[in-house]
């Protein structure tokens, strides 16, 4: 069975490893390590660029652009005539006039048709375009009488008409010549035989036209290999634009060709590697977190999640990387783990993102500083305002370290810019919002975060004001223990305001039935008429009874952890003891008088469990002396450990000797012995009362004004 389990954990955690590097792979630019931002009339703001390659100087789209408007301009177009075209116009306008006219009025519109289509009727499109041309000339190609051989032939088109200007011309001939104007037949048939006989060779043009655009689209030039493109400063013209885009291009061309398998190969292996220690570091030494699903799954999903979001800010964002806050990592995680897991985190997420950074000594040196400096100044997170103090820290260092990269790099501030400067402010403003990320993280893993506690932690909350109604006792002994714990848990390094916050709530389950435990009766004891495995079922029955009143007012698993371990699997001895003694002729089940359990499975509920004990036990003693808190405290924790109810916990015997000097020193500061005032002896206080009222009657003889002047009137009225 557990090695089945422990297989099933490996698998969680393998898949979770892999899946990661391949979301990571599947984000990352295939491209060569060098990448670049650069904007359109913006300094280059990066060291000297030179050509690894020669490469061709390709005109900016804006002097391809006037040149293609240059060459459209000036192009003289390929045209076609349509001889036939014309011929059947003409025949077909004989034909419909034919009845509707005269002899004479008949020869005149024909031989003006003739002459007309003789000159060309152009497409009413190019006969537009026509005067914008040069010299308003058009070419045509000629085949010789053996279709082998085609010249191109120049032509004059200033006599040529679009069909609408051509029917004009017609009609002002005709009538002219015949004083009449045309009849709605004859300008029908006409328009139905005016049609252009002179269109645009496509082909031709086409072919033509593509050859001149050669000169547009064609190198200026070309850039050897190791020759300039663009230095640091230089402002990136519109041509400079242009073979810089060139010069990406051609990269991942010859990447994707060449090498993008080995390159894509190289990476996976790095990311491994580093995703490896990160491993390795929880294995080794948090292995509390390597084996726990949930928080494995949290950590590599943050992380993989994490960089993804630094790629697609340096791809599509200018300077997009340094607005990732890198500084959350560490914060976000230290406030559900600890603080060697978060610098652990934030060197991991760096040196993969640092994968497509243009700047990788500067990237992992400033990010890093950066995150040590947030991870130091939040040692545990339990105001939201120590993040705005933690955003101020991380501005001021990354100023610092922005200031130091350029002096090592340039060895001068001539790069320095205000404008990263401002990126770096909206980094921080961005960081200082990192409490929303707290509390989405806490609702999707089911974690509870320091601020979380210390709001449960407040006394004042509607459970913990119902405990100290209704068992008074059990409040005043929760206060007692939460003080001893959170002492003990500095000593030993553990979570301070887990103990703290947990040891308020162990008890809650006495409320239901508050009378049935010793400090909370006054007199009567409950327990006088019961057996001992009732008593005993009611003093366990807390427990129980704690996690679900936890479970209904929506109480963390952390919090439910302390209801139920706090007495671990151990037996209520009291009840035990008496139930043995009333029969000894008789075995007693012992189960009946146990806990539910589990053991502590943690530090802090450990800490728990022993202060729980000791404070209990620290009531009954008749006399509070040094020895005999130390004799009490040794000998309770003793008797747990010799009962196996620490073994599951990740504590060691030198945390427990930590603890056990912490909880003597806090119950003998809580129990103080105080000085015994000693009683005034009789006859010395007859003599000194006596001795005040001789000096106080003296004085009034000799001053009796002043008690007027005091304002005590001694006259009679």
């Amino acid at each position: 069975m557990w090695n089945k389990i422990f297989s099933q954990l490996n698998l969680i955690r393998f898949g979770l490893a892999m899946a990661s590097v391949a979301i990571i792979l599947l984000i990352l630019p295939r491209a060569d390590h060098k990448s670049y931002t650069y904007e359109l009339n913006q300094p280059w703001k990066y060291p000297l660029l030179t050509a690894d390659f020669d490469m061709p100087i390709l005109r900016d789209s804006t002097s391809a652009r006037l040149m293609r408007d240059s060459i459209d301009r000036m192009f003289v177009p390929f045209v076609k005539r349509d001889s036939q075209l014309a011929d059947n116009n003409i025949e077909r306008f004989k034909k419909i006039i034919s009845e509707e006219t005269s002899a004479h009025e008949q020869a005149i519109l024909i031989t003006l048709l003739t002459n007309v289509y003789n000159h060309g009727i152009l497409d009413t499109r190019l006969y537009e375009h026509l005067p914008q041309k040069h010299e308003n000339s058009l070419r045509l190609v000629v085949k010789d009488n053996n279709n082998n051989s085609r010249s191109v032939t120049t032509i004059d088109a200033s006599d040529m008409l679009s069909p609408a200007k051509a029917y004009s011309k017609i009609d002002s001939i005709f009538t002219v010549e015949t004083a009449t104007k045309m009849s709605p037949q004859l300008s029908k048939a006409l328009n139905i035989c005016l049609a252009a006989n002179i269109v645009v060779d496509t082909v031709t043009d086409y072919k033509y036209r593509s050859q001149e655009y050669l000169t547009v689209t064609g190198a200026m030039g070309v850039i050897k290999t190791g020759q300039r493109i663009v230095d640091r400063g230089e402002i990136v013209t519109p041509q400079i634009f242009t073979n810089l885009n060139t010069y990406m291009e051609m990269m991942a061309t010859r990447h994707s060709e060449n090498n993008n398998t080995y390159f894509i190969i190289g990476e996976g292996l790095f990311i491994i590697m580093v995703f490896g220690m990160l491993y390795t570091f929880l294995y080794l030494y948090r292995p509390r977190f390597f084996h726990n699903p949930r928080q494995m799954t949290f950590l590599m999903a943050f992380i993989s999640l994490f960089v993804v979001f630094a790629v697609v800010m340096f791809e599509y964002v200018a300077n997009g990387i340094f607005l990732v806050p890198f500084a959350a990592v560490p914060v976000i995680i230290l406030v559900f783990f600890d603080a060697r897991t978060a610098i652990f985190s934030l060197v991991v997420t760096v040196m993969i993102s640092a994968l497509v950074a243009t700047f990788q000594f500067q990237f992992i040196y400033m990010e890093l500083t950066v995150g040590l400096v947030a991870t130091f100044s939040i040692t545990q997170l339990s105001r939201r305002s120590q993040l705005l103090r933690t955003a101020l820290l991380s501005f001021v260092t990354y100023a610092v370290t922005y200031f130091t990269s350029c002096l090592i790099l340039e060895g001068n501030l001539t790069q320095f810019s205000l404008r990263t400067i401002g990126i770096f402010a909206i980094n921080s403003i961005i960081l200082s919002f990192a409490y929303i990320f707290i509390l989405m993280i806490e609702k999707i893993f089911g974690f509870t975060s320091t601020v979380t506690l210390v709001e449960l932690s407040d006394i004042n909350s509607p459970l913990l004001r119902k405990l100290a109604e209704v068992a008074p006792g059990t409040f005043q002994h929760s206060i007692q223990v939460s003080t001893i714990a959170a002492e003990a848990a500095r000593a030993i390094g553990a979570n301070t305001t887990l103990v703290r916050t947990g040891a308020l709530y162990h008890d809650i389950g006495k409320m239901n039935s508050p009378i049935f435990f010793t400090e909370n009766q006054h007199g009567v004891n409950p327990h006088a008429g019961l057996n001992p495995e009732t008593s005993a079922h009611k003093i366990i029955s807390h427990v129980t009874e704690g996690l679900q009143m936890a479970s209904k007012e929506k109480l963390p698993e952390v919090i439910r952890d302390f209801i139920s371990q706090h007495h671990g699997r151990g037996i209520t001895k009291y009840f035990y003891t008496t139930a043995v003694n009333e029969n000894p002729d008789k075995v007693i089940d012992k189960t009946i008088f146990e806990y539910p359990g589990p053991n502590p499975q943690s530090r802090e509920t450990a800490i728990l469990m022993m202060a729980d004990a000791v404070e209990a036990a620290s009531r009954s003693l008749k006399e509070y002396t040094q020895e005999t808190i130390n004799n009490l405290v040794d000998k309770i924790i003793d008797t747990q450990i010799a009962d196996g109810l620490l073994k599951e916990a990740p504590i060691s015997f030198r945390d427990i000797e930590s603890i056990k000097k912490a909880f003597k020193s806090r119950l003998s500061t809580i129990y103080h012995s105080r000085v015994q005032y000693p009683e005034m002896n009789k006859h010395t206080a007859t003599v000194e009362a006596t001795a005040k009222r001789e000096s106080d009657d003296g004085k009034e003889k000799e001053n009796p004004a002043d008690k007027s002047a005091n304002g005590i009137n001694t006259s009679k009225d």
